[in-house]
């Protein structure tokens, strides 16, 4: 014995004191009721705590944390605690003894007391971790991750380090709770390939969770949301998650599940229903700011008028209480709920004031555009406002902060920009992205548009800063070789800059890189193409050729924004009937679960192709799903509730009129009515100028209507009727008009116009077509108005569309040409 301590001193001094179990330790600190218990006993056996005890310790403390209701004050009574001092102290001297779980979990916990980064523990803990970091498992790894995260680390080298462990050893993994976690934290970092296996791996493991573990599922969602992909199988796998889980979610989670959704344009109206009821029930459970913005903003979008009452008075309530952040939340979901408010209104902008200093670019910009879009005028805020922008924008260098503070400048009543922040822009355009080059030129148009009032001097440097912008843009599309990040950068792009400079060379560069439409890609390719009314038959007729090979691998959802533009622009591909086809008998067999309104804008994309699905239309036209529609319709904006209502009304009216042996009936007169009711029609200069000539053609006013609604409420700009010899009769004095209130044809909506005319007559309709009738390139006829020639043929009428081209050409410059040509039109041989 004496030998082996002469032999091992140190080890003998190490175990000579360390008791031979810790349990005895570790189930006296479980019988602890509270920290101060905790820290007594620290204190006594400081000298012997084991690295694993010094693990238990922390434990502890953070499980008496989460019973906490002030978690603020317990983590500031734990981190000032003498005792918390001599806990960090072993830590430190235990570190190196500490297996990789303790390592990482001790750091996790410590950051969870509010040790900030730069403390020496924390930077040797993180450090310690990294040297270790290629033997972690995957939860280790997953753990250390959300450290990182917890420091801000997304960019980080060491997060990419992590990344780099993962993508090597994807294959390998079978955690997808650990997996979800890493995901969500390397997300700023990986390749687009790298999200694309994660995707598929995350597929792959989905089934090997149980149904109950939402927490998995809402990192999921955050992951897509983070990287920018709806990809609807996941979305709705994580969906059916929350759904059956939805009695166990709360507050916290309902808004985040909502906020993601909305962030991924990913509409489940089954959620929806079921987190409204939730949260309805919830409203009399809160009177604590904190949780009560959460709620207002979560239910208030989506509240009917009776909850909306109740939040609204709340929440006035304690607006006096709200932090800078809670007053921006409650302003924008004011702003999706479009409330006037005024009261309100003004006690979120005092409070918006007293903070304004603290808020960064991007909130400024929120900000302004809500104040705006609320219609609030107090100048005090906006003088503010425009300081402070301006103060941010003299020392900004980042492209898109520079392209936010613009953006907000000029939406403010006196957007007029300086030669400080004319030069910041000329400094960063070179570096800008599609995107912010877009901001900048839309708010450079608006100050074009308002600094009338100043020095001509100052027009010509926006219009040569117009100039710059317009080469950037044209410079970064010929360079652009990649389809799927041009895909990104054109998912947001609209407004008369984007269409007048650089339309073109966009749609030059997607015909460039044509070759790499797939599935993948060619949804967003065809809604590009449907907002910007472009036609291009080549790249139309590529968009319908990827659907036709690779429709198994395209989700059912996906359909209707790739039809879309074939109807809006009225063009059949080269494989019209395969394609049409293909999509139709593909979704044959989701009908049922599709999205309502989804259906509704799908069914009248193809009616204005002139394709009428029997079992699409009598799925639409059935008594139970209009009534879940009606029921949808409550918790969508009032503008797109309007449009769903129309689409519907335009379908029923194709079906109707180019279908009747489907024997749908027509039930729309009582919305029609209660629609151009609102409509006080005026007609435009060439109108104007129209129905001068054409009173002068046919004989007077009386042999003329105008602004007339037709059987099944097409609304025509000028009628009139030529006997069997082409002579013009005259309508009754009931039916005069001054031109100016549309007059409705109180015709029976079933009967077609012409069996009431005298033998040989006919009736004709006169449309003077402006440009939004036509392709924006070509003066190809659009599918709405192809749709109302054909449904006003089959009323009866002979049609003449009088396109604004040919009305304002050099050929029809005078009066006398131009009579002639309407005389042409209606008297001549010629059909349109």
């Amino acid at each position: 014995m004496l030998r082996l301590r002469a032999i091992c001193p140190f080890s003998w001094r190490v175990f000579k004191f360390r008791p031979f179990s810790c349990e005895p330790l570790i189930s006296q600190m479980n019988k602890c009721t509270d920290e101060e218990q905790v820290f007594d006993l620290i204190e006594k056996n400081k000298a012997i705590l084991s690295e694993k005890q010094v693990e238990y310790a922390f434990n502890i403390l953070w499980q008496f944390r989460k019973r906490k209701t002030n978690l603020l004050k317990y983590v500031e009574c734990i981190r000032d605690h003498p005792q918390f001092l001599t806990l960090h102290n072993l830590t430190t001297s235990k570190m190196k003894f500490m297996n990789d779980g303790t390592l990482v979990n001790v750091l996790y916990i410590t950051q969870r007391f509010a040790i900030e980064a730069c403390d020496p523990l924390v930077e040797a803990l993180v450090a310690e971790a990294w040297r270790r970091l290629e033997r972690f498992d995957i939860n280790v790894l997953s753990k250390f991750s959300s450290c990182l995260a917890h420091q801000h680390l997304y960019f980080s080298p060491l997060m990419g380090k992590i990344a780099d462990i993962v993508k090597r050893n994807l294959d390998t993994i079978q955690d997808l709770r650990s997996l979800s976690v890493l995901m969500v934290n390397i997300s700023s970092l990986i390749s687009q390939h790298f999200q694309e296996q994660l995707v598929s791996k995350t597929e792959q493991l989905f089934d090997t969770i149980d149904s109950s573990q939402v927490d998995v599922a809402k990192r999921i969602v955050q992951f897509l949301r983070n990287i920018k992909c709806s990809y609807y199988p996941l979305l709705e796998k994580c969906n059916e998650m929350f759904l059956r889980n939805v009695n166990h979610l709360d507050l916290e989670s309902i808004s985040k599940i909502l906020c993601l959704y909305n962030s991924l344009q990913f509409h489940s109206f089954g959620f929806i229903i079921i987190a409204k009821k939730r949260l309805t029930e919830m409203i009399p459970l809160f009177d604590h700011p904190a949780s009560f913005v959460k709620l207002f903003v979560a239910l208030g979008p989506m509240a009917g008028p009776e909850e909306k009452k109740q939040l609204k008075s709340a929440i006035l309530l304690m607006s006096d209480e709200l932090t800078s952040q809670q007053a921006l939340q409650v302003l924008g979901a004011m702003e999706e709920m479009e409330s006037r408010s005024s009261r309100l209104i003004e006690k979120i902008a005092s409070v918006l004031l007293k903070h304004l200093d603290n808020y960064k670019p991007v909130e400024l910009l929120k900000i302004t555009r809500g104040l705006v879009f609320l219609h609030f005028h107090r100048k005090e805020l906006f003088v503010k406002l425009r300081e402070l922008l301006l103060s941010y924008l003299k020392t900004s260098v980042i492209p898109s902060e520079i392209s936010i503070l613009v953006c907000a400048i000029s939406m403010l009543p006196s957007p007029h920009l300086d030669e400080v922040g004319i030069s910041q822009i000329e400094a960063v355009s070179p570096h800008c992205d599609l995107s912010d080059l877009n901001g900048l030129a839309t708010s450079v148009l608006r100050w074009i548009q308002s600094d009338h009032m100043y020095l001509d001097s100052t027009t010509v440097k926006q219009l040569k800063l117009l100039q710059r912008l317009d080469h950037y843009g044209h410079q970064r599309l010929q360079k652009c070789n990649n389809l799927n990040l041009l895909c990104q950068e054109l998912k947001s792009l609209k407004g008369d800059w984007f269409a007048e400079s650089l339309l073109e060379e966009t749609v030059a560069t997607l015909h460039r890189l044509m070759d790499e439409i797939n599935y993948i890609n060619v949804a967003g390719i065809a809604s590009f193409v449907s907002r910007t009314n472009y036609l291009s038959t080549s790249l139309l007729d590529k968009i319908a050729s990827v659907v036709v090979q690779q429709i198994e691998k395209i989700h059912p959802f996906a359909i209707s924004a790739i039809i879309l533009p074939f109807s809006t622009l009225n063009y059949d591909p080269s494989q019209r009937d395969k394609f049409f086809g293909t999509c139709i008998q593909y979704l044959h067999s989701y009908l049922s679960i599709l999205d309502p309104l989804m259906l509704v804008f799908l069914g009248f994309s193809l009616a204005t192709l002139e394709y009428f699905p029997e079992d699409l239309l009598k799925t639409i036209f059935n008594i139970k799903f209009l009534a879940k529609m009606d029921s949808q319709l409550e918790f969508v904006c009032s503008s797109l509730n309007t449009r769903v209502q129309f689409r519907l009304m335009e379908l029923n009216r194709a079906v109707c009129l180019e279908c009747p042996e489907y024997q749908i009936p027509w039930f729309h007169d009582r919305f029609c009515q209660q629609q151009y009711s609102k409509d006080i029609g005026s007609m435009n200069g060439a109108q104007q100028e129209i129905y001068k000539m054409l009173t002068e053609i046919l004989g007077g006013i009386n042999c003329v209507k105008t602004s007339v609604l037709t059987p099944y409420y097409h609304k025509i700009d000028f009628e009139c009727i030529l006997d069997k010899r082409k002579k013009p009769l005259p309508y009754g004095s009931h039916f005069r008009t001054s031109g100016i209130l549309p007059e409705v044809h109180r015709e029976s909506n079933t009967q077609i116009v012409g069996l009431s005319l005298p033998p040989g007559a006919e009736r004709i309709a006169l449309e003077f077509l402006d440009s939004k009738a036509f392709c924006r390139n070509i003066p190809h006829l659009k599918g709405k108005s192809a749709t109302k020639k054909r449904h006003l043929e089959i009323l009866g009428y002979r049609v003449i569309q009088i396109p604004h081209f040919e009305w304002n050409s050099m050929a029809l410059s005078t009066k006398g040409a131009r009579i002639d040509y309407l005389r042409d039109r209606v008297f001549g041989e010629s059909k349109s």
